[in-house]
């Protein structure tokens, strides 16, 4: 997208406002497609968390895409978007049986991630096909709150539980027909990933009838200009390769599955924001904006790095500035970041913010959460409209017990 794009759209929408490119989306997935090319049956899943407005989730369906969802909700999207119920795999972690029932019976493939509840799903619903997420205690991923395949890990099924899995499944009856991993986002280091595959194809030998096995994703995407990024051409070769003679061992044509979701969605982001405020303090200047991390807090939360232009003076002499937002808290998106010239009323873009970012959005501060704008095919299409006070109160109840009024003297 062109900078004059992105300005028209904050002009007719206003701002705060995510802006997704679906170019951008269609070419990542297109992109991680021939780098499996040579295997005779994949499948990509999108992983919903990153991004569940419905006009995304019918975008990737008419890519081919399947759905990778973590909540009985995403699962409701999913459907709501069209896809069919067999295009859905359901990976929650720390559920209810409850849950996990609910989302089985819409015939959505079930992903248990824990002992206790494949044991007590497969007592009850034996001929319900069930895929394992097992944890192969690899930190193949980025630091500790995005790397989910560690030894310390709340995910998976523990490599060394295996004898307890197949106790399970041998007194149970159920049929294991998919095997998962998810070892956490940023990777890149190929080779470590690949050491991780090695111990689920060990792993799957164990299941006779399997159907699928699924490793996850985590691909690293640049966040800034010459940013390393997981080589996903390398991979895609290495992995191929690997994976086809181990159908071969294993006798059967099996279907290789990712769950991409920062990959596909990610760099296809815009975040705009209207600056209120220039605020020169003693060694700092400030450009205070009408938005912080009720909108935007993965910077805060993961102290992520993303490109801010200010698109209103896009050729401007740069200057040093720290982006804060208006939240009665500490939400600093940037400091010392070289931008271009900002005055009061410029609007500035925030780039790669198309994945677990309006996602994570809330209400904090009682502040409405944005809009979101998908451009497809060179036209603003507005897929959510912006809060009102309206939403903002529907929902809570105004209880009539105060009617008593205390009299002063």
């Amino acid at each position: 997208m062109e900078n004059e794009n992105l300005l028209a759209i904050a002009n007719e929408f206003g701002s705060p406002i995510y802006v997704y490119d679906s170019s951008k989306i269609i070419s990542q997935y297109d992109r991680l497609s021939d780098a499996f090319k040579k295997v005779k049956r994949l499948k990509l899943n999108y992983a919903v968390k990153a991004l569940s407005n419905i006009a995304v989730l019918k975008l990737m369906n008419s890519l081919g895409a399947g759905l990778d969802t973590v909540s009985v909700q995403e699962v409701e999207l999913g459907l709501k978007a069209g896809v069919k119920p067999s295009n859905i795999v359901f990976t929650p972690n720390g559920v209810s049986l409850e849950e996990i029932e609910e989302v089985s019976a819409l015939g959505v493939q079930i992903n248990i991630d824990n002992l206790s509840i494949l044991e007590q799903f497969g007592t009850k619903h034996p001929n319900v096909p069930v895929c394992i997420r097992m944890n192969p205690h690899v930190m193949a991923g980025g630091n500790s709150k995005i790397s989910v395949g560690h030894i310390d890990s709340k995910f998976g099924i523990s490599i060394h539980q295996i004898p307890h899995i197949l106790r399970i499944v041998e007194n149970t009856g159920m049929r294991i027909n998919g095997i998962h991993m998810h070892t956490g986002s940023d990777i890149l280091d190929i080779e470590v990933f690949l050491r991780a595959c090695e111990i689920l194809f060990e792993t799957a030998m164990n299941f006779k009838n399997l159907d699928f096995i699924d490793f996850g994703s985590g691909f690293k995407v640049p966040y800034k200009l010459g940013d390393i990024e997981t080589n996903i051409e390398e991979f895609g070769s290495k992995m191929t390769k690997r994976f086809n003679s181990f159908c071969k061992e294993y006798g059967k044509e099996l279907t290789l599955g990712f769950e991409p979701g920062k990959f596909l969605v990610s760099e296809a982001g815009y975040f705009l924001a209207k600056v209120n405020v220039i605020k020169q303090t003693t060694s700092t200047v400030f450009a205070g904006i009408d938005s912080g991390f009720n909108h935007f807090i993965r910077p805060m939360f993961y102290n992520s790095h993303h490109e801010i232009i200010n698109i209103s003076n896009p050729k401007g002499k740069e200057r040093f500035y720290s982006v804060v937002g208006y939240i009665c808290e500490t939400d600093t998106f940037a400091t010392n970041r070289r931008i271009s010239e900002i005055n009061e009323g410029d609007t500035i873009a925030f780039k790669n913010t198309g994945a677990y970012c309006f996602s994570m959005s809330s209400n904090y501060n009682s502040r409405y959460r944005p809009a979101e704008v998908l451009w497809h095919e060179g036209k603003a299409h507005l897929i959510r409209k912006r809060e009102t006070f309206e939403d903002l109160t529907k929902n809570q109840v105004d209880i009539d017990v105060f009617s008593k009024v205390v009299e002063t003297t």
